[in-house]
């Protein structure tokens, strides 16, 4: 069953853009670990906040990715750039009326 991640990461002030570039970097290693789309967006009303979907062909694919060392390396990239407010939700998938 897909698994869906949904998330907001509060930025330093002026630091969104950069976070954006980090997260949006070309990543083999997550399809490969079972990531089908992670996106990555903003909103002009919200200027320090960045806002990701994730959708994985498991919960246990997107927990083992955390393991990559690859992905341990952009989060702590990743982590001066943050503010420390974080909001979200997770999802098992049960349809859509877009596929079958």
């Amino acid at each position: 069953m897909t698994f869906a991640n949904v998330g907001t990461l509060g930025t330093v002030p002026g630091k969104r853009d950069e976070l954006v570039s980090r997260l949006t970097e070309r990543s083999a290693a997550l399809a490969e670990a079972g990531c089908l789309l992670y996106e990555v967006g903003v909103n002009a009303d919200e200027p320090d906040t960045v806002f990701v979907v994730e959708l994985w062909t498991s919960a246990e694919a997107h927990r083992a990715s955390l393991q990559l060392p690859e992905v341990r390396e952009a989060i702590a990239a990743a982590r001066p750039l943050l503010s420390g407010e974080l909001g979200g939700f997770r999802f098992d998938v049960v349809g859509s009326p877009l596929g079958d």
